[in-house]
């Protein structure tokens, strides 16, 4: 199915609306305007953070930018004024900014609710709007560096063969049963997601796998959800470009586990989950020294793995999963810890996991070519190192890598990136990724710093089609391409423009070429 591009976030049919001085009243916040203004004449049926999607009865919310120097979102308001919004929220500054005034002046009358982190009770008083969705649903929140989406995919799946009526929410997609949407954060903001989960209750929706980004919890994009469970994958290295440093880091993926979640499910097989853990705390581990745990794994030569899992009241069940690698055992055995604590039944939850293929995450690309051929989002240095980790175990020829590093990141991590890669591969080519405002050379200088110290032989080719097409016409039967970074990206970045680029859609036209197949 083609997701579909909209122009306005999708919304419930019907709305309850909510007096303007009741939602002043729920976050505190000052009201500017006239007395029939901050009456309750004044009713919200909508709230949106963008001028040019809103509707008649919106709560228009006008935020600074988090970029110093950049534009406020009040300097927009005669936009959404004009659309039929029928009050604004801002802070201080924006209270001041001559088109607030403007905007008013135009729509006499218009209240202006004013508070001085209007970001901090965005949340709470978009649920209130749309009516506490989440308390309707089983929201199931994945926070963690890496396995957010696989764990999501397999959860999502697994509670459908479990007969829930399921959405998803993450970095890949937007789902509500099987109306597909474009994904444009990992988590949306906090008006979009009160409002998808508002629709998914009108829909009958039963079951919800979201995935909670850092970003998402520290700008308070998931305040007012309440969770079902909560649940933690793994830390490592990254989004330094945004947090302080690990333990940064660390806080902001904590902040699930803090009373936002009745039920908890940690992976502890890094310090990091071990940390989490309290009396409440459902784990799950490779090791056996858990709630959920995994034994007798087998690796079968289409890249697919069968295990042993074990878990409460004498559950004990063969589960197969049809992605390779140790970490991929792990995200299985999250999500069917997950789907259990939210009462779905294990052997049905297995089912389901059994069939699930995640877009972009050791997403396979086989068009009859003697060698495997495989596109994965591995984008940070510790998904690299077990991504190629994974391969090189089932893979009897060599490991050929395509690999880049996105601008505008977390600039540390490029050289690290590079050395994992040319400390696991057998030719490496460093290409771009998603450059956005920076000079791809400089990108790529970085990576090849940290890749000279590796065994692995390393080519430079800037245009990725190319150092794609380089690593097609290099491999031999037994071997493995991977394309790793991008995954289930549909464009790439380059000086602020985005272009038309899918990384397995380019490898299957290569391969379709050399095999010569007609497209």
């Amino acid at each position: 199915m083609t997701p579909s591009l909209v122009e306005t976030p999708l919304r419930p049919s019907r709305t309850a609306a909510t007096a303007v001085a009741a939602l002043a009243g729920l976050v505190g916040a000052a009201v500017q305007g006239s007395p029939v203004a901050i009456s309750d004449q004044t009713m919200v049926t909508g709230v949106t953070l963008r001028a040019q999607q809103a509707l008649p009865g919106d709560l228009f919310v006008a935020l600074p930018s988090l970029i110093p120097g950049r534009t406020h979102g009040a300097d927009f308001a005669g936009i959404a004024c004009n659309a039929g919004a029928v009050a604004v929220l801002t802070d201080p500054v924006g209270a001041v900014r001559p088109a607030l005034a403007d905007a008013t002046a135009c729509r006499p009358g218009i209240p202006v609710l004013v508070h001085p982190d209007p970001r901090s009770v965005l949340g709470d008083l978009s649920a209130r709007t749309y009516g506490n969705p989440s308390a309707r649903l089983a929201v199931l929140g994945i926070t963690g560096t890496a396995g957010k989406t696989t764990t999501a995919y397999l959860l999502e799946a697994g509670l459908r063969a479990a007969g829930a009526h399921t959405g998803l929410l993450g970095t890949v997609e937007a789902r509500i049963g099987e109306e597909l949407l474009p994904s444009t954060f990992t988590t949306p903001e906090a008006p979009q997601l009160q409002a998808l989960l508002a629709l998914m209750v009108e829909r009958g929706v039963t079951h919800v796998p979201i995935e909670v980004s850092s970003h998402a919890l520290v700008l308070g994009r998931v305040s007012g959800t309440q969770f079902a469970v909560g649940a933690f994958t793994n830390l490592s290295q990254d989004h330094l470009d945004f947090h302080a440093d690990l333990e940064d880091y660390f806080a902001a993926k904590a902040m699930l586990f803090d009373g936002r979640a009745s039920a908890e499910v940690v992976c502890i097989d890094d310090v990091w989950g071990q940390r989490l853990v309290t009396g409440k705390t459902a784990t799950v581990s490779l090791s056996g020294d858990a709630t959920w745990y995994a034994t007798e794994v087998s690796a079968q030569h289409s890249g697919s793995q069968e295990f042993r899992a074990r878990g409460p009241d004498g559950f004990d069940q063969r589960v197969a999963v049809r992605l390779p690698g140790a970490f991929n055992v792990t995200n299985a055995l999250l999500a069917l810890a997950v789907g259990h604590t939210a009462g779905a039944d294990p052997v049905l939850l297995a089912r389901g996991i059994a069939t699930a293929e995640v877009p972009g995450r050791m997403q396979r690309v086989d068009r009859g070519q003697g060698f495997v051929a495989l596109v994965d989002y591995a984008h940070k240095p510790a998904a690299v190192a077990a991504l190629l980790d994974a391969v090189r175990a089932q893979v009897p020829g060599r490991l050929l890598v395509v690999l880049g590093c996105g601008g505008d990141r977390d600039t540390t991590k490029r050289p690290l990136m590079g050395a994992q890669a040319a400390a696991r591969a057998d030719l490496l080519m460093i290409t771009d990724d998603n450059p956005r405002t920076e000079d791809p050379a400089t990108i790529r200088a970085a990576m090849l710093t940290g890749a000279a110290a590796g065994p692995a032989e390393v080519v430079e080719i800037g245009d990725r089609a190319e150092a794609i097409a380089y690593a097609v016409t290099r491999a031999r039967p037994g071997d493995a391409v991977v394309i790793a970074g991008k995954g289930h990206e549909r464009t790439q970045e380059a000086h602020g423009v985005k272009h038309p680029f899918v990384d397995a859609d380019v490898l299957a036209d290569l391969l379709d070429g050399m095999l010569g197949v007609d497209p």
